[in-house]
């Protein structure tokens, strides 16, 4: 009987072995894949504002605007993303109550003031498009700076009060969570940072949806037997695009009978010059409302599980369960946000692409 309760102490002591190192495989690649997104958003973002700063042509509102969301983001990998690898991959607070204080202040004020930028880049394309003539006198850096400054107030008043009441010791701290005994905080700091934000970027977006397609139906030509043409009265060189024959009357000219004089056969060089324009403007705005959708649409894939739960979790609170890795899984889909964030803003940007490569040639190249 000795005997077998010791082979069955062995086996089981060689499956807890096998365990440990299993959950010590994942917890080092989990570790690699965390660090990995922590570095591809620093990296993305600091080029972001390095490509901002260093070309004049981005020199304008509307990119400064960008910069500023590439430099929260950049706050987010800095402050955010290493403390939560190690909280993450630990499964418990080892940090103190300060550094606990301290990390979850920035937490909700960087990400708050993330998701606000995109707001206030929404508006301000909003206005550009609906208001153009109006707005380019009043979209300057100062109302920029304005619209930056408001963003950090508002993101600032959602992140001070968790620090108010604190409860737990020093030492008896093994989770940094916001406490969810204040459900009223709790929805006051969702809705703020979150649905309403949401709900702001719906209606803009699809009021500037709206606009650009009608710009696009506006700019399309009505029908395939219309042409868009100005004409040059030419000799016979090569390079014309297509000829016809008119009658042109020159009345200061007559005969010496006094009969007018018609010049035939007067060859019309047709130009589709102002047609490719407007193809161009249209595929722009085309390329436009397809960002757009992007843009909303990785936002709310990112974000909305996390303040579903955020949301949800207080307010019904012994009645719902998650396992601690599905609320650490939608938490870091929601900082995901901030790397997806620099790749669709300058992807999506012609004059950024070409600033992007220039700047990558000059690091790579420097002779």
């Amino acid at each position: 009987m000795q005997c077998l309760c010791l082979k069955k102490w062995s086996f089981q002591s060689r499956i807890c072995a096998k365990m440990r190192r299993y959950q010590t495989l994942v917890r080092i690649l989990l570790a690699i894949i965390l660090a990995l997104i922590t570095l591809a958003t620093l990296l993305s973002n600091a080029f972001v504002i390095a490509t901002v700063y260093q070309t004049r042509k981005l020199h304008t509102p509307a990119n400064y605007l960008i910069a500023s969301l590439a430099f929260t983001d950049l706050l987010v990998s800095i402050l955010v993303l290493p403390i939560g690898i190690v909280y993450t991959v630990t499964g418990k607070w080892t940090l103190g109550l300060i550094i606990c204080d301290m990390w979850l202040s920035s937490d909700i004020t960087c990400c708050t003031a993330s998701i606000l930028h995109l707001c206030v880049i929404a508006l301000d394309r909003y206005w550009a498009i609906t208001d153009a003539v109006e707005y380019t006198k009043k979209r300057t850096p100062k109302r920029a700076v304005i619209m930056i400054a408001l963003v950090w107030v508002f993101s600032i008043s959602i992140s001070m009060p968790p620090l108010f009441w604190r409860q737990a010791k020093a030492e008896e701290l093994t989770a940094c969570t916001v406490n969810t005994d204040h459900v009223l905080y709790t929805v006051y700091s969702t809705v703020g940072a979150f649905y309403l934000p949401t709900l702001l970027l719906i209606a803009l977006y699809g009021r500037i949806y709206v606009e650009a397609r009608s710009r696009i139906l506006k700019q399309s030509p009505k029908s395939t037997g219309k042409r868009l043409t100005r004409a040059h009265l030419i000799t016979d060189s090569p390079g014309s695009s297509s000829v016809s024959s008119i009658n042109s009357r020159a009345p200061d000219m007559s005969s010496d009978t006094g009969s007018p004089v018609y010049l035939n056969q007067v060859k019309v060089k047709v130009s589709d010059a102002l047609l490719e324009k407007k193809k161009i403007m249209a595929a722009r705005e085309r390329k436009a409302t397809k960002t757009l959708g992007i843009i909303l649409g990785a936002y709310i894939v990112c974000w909305l599980p996390f303040f579903i739960i955020s949301l949800v979790m207080p307010i019904c609170k012994e009645a719902c369960w998650f396992h601690p890795a599905i609320f650490d899984f939608f938490n870091w889909l929601g900082y995901l946000n901030s790397l997806i964030n620099p790749i669709i803003y300058t992807m999506a940007n012609e004059d950024f692409k070409q600033a992007f490569h220039k700047l990558i040639h000059r690091l790579t190249c420097p002779s």
